[in-house]
């Protein structure tokens, strides 16, 4: 049986867009409605079990950034991919999303990621339409509406992520 591997993957986005419950409903399954601010950066580590390896994740949450020349590009170093995260209730985090990959390619060249428009259980109070998310994918981007409340498309956003990190 061969090692697993390991892969770095970052966790960034603007301010309270839901980044730690995220990784939370990922690694742990559960979700919290008390909200706690990332100060710095908190790594979990998940393993991955794929048809052909094992990947071991380590996931970097990153603390949030509204103002994106803030953030500390040195903690993408080493990343083998990336996860933006949007709130789909709030449409300047996504900008703060495209952003911070237009900032990541320029310093690291292209990594995959995939972009999780999260609290899609607010589906109602969402300010990013179908028409926006379509339009992203025709750019090529992984856009994926997720929940950390109800766990939607968490699972598979990571899954997919770890198959192209470690390709």
């Amino acid at each position: 049986m061969t090692a697993a591997l390991q892969k770095k993957i970052c966790m960034i986005g603007g301010f309270s867009v839901g980044k730690t419950s995220l990784v939370k409903r990922y690694v742990q399954s559960v979700f919290s409605e008390t909200y706690l601010t990332t100060v710095g950066v908190k790594i979990d580590k998940k393993t991955v079990e794929l048809p052909d390896r094992t990947v071991n994740l380590i996931l970097w949450d990153l603390a949030g950034e509204d103002d994106i020349n803030s953030f500390r590009m040195t903690n993408m170093r080493g990343a083998a991919g990336y996860v933006l995260v949007a709130d789909g209730t709030r449409p300047t985090t996504l900008d703060v999303a495209l952003s911070l990959r237009q900032r990541v390619e320029a310093d690291h060249g292209p990594l995959p990621f995939v972009l999780l428009l999260n609290k899609s259980d607010l589906k109602e109070q969402w300010a990013i339409g179908d028409a926006e998310m379509a339009g992203l994918r025709q750019n090529g981007l992984w856009v994926q509406p997720s929940s950390a409340r109800t766990g939607e498309g968490v699972e598979d956003a990571f899954k997919d992520l770890a198959v192209r990190a470690s390709s």
